[in-house]
């Protein structure tokens, strides 16, 4: 992103500042809990203040903060677990 640094744009929302790019904190909600990232790259009007938040930089948080984030998308072979000398159950799973 190192290579938008002197970039501006037209802001869409006063149409009289230009959004440049900034690094701010960047504040949104995940399960209730209140999460907090420093140095989120945003485009900000240098007049009304609006905040426009870079494509690639939110993808990539979405991606980071997904419940499956870290998990290999490979089934694991084997088991899971190690065995305890118990039977299996003999129960068929249900999944609604």
């Amino acid at each position: 992103m190192g290579d938008m640094q002197g970039t501006t744009y037209p802001c869409g929302e006063c149409q009289a500042g230009v959004l440049s790019l900034r690094y701010v904190t960047y504040v949104t909600w995940l399960g209730g809990e209140m999460i907090t990232v420093p140095n989120f790259p945003a485009w900000v009007c240098d007049m009304c203040g609006r905040r426009e938040y870079d494509t690639r930089a939110i993808s990539w948080l979405d991606t980071l903060l997904s419940p499956h984030a870290g998990r290999s998308t490979q089934p694991r072979r084997g088991r899971s677990r190690p065995h305890d000398g118990s039977a299996p159950s003999s129960r068929p799973s249900t999944t609604e």
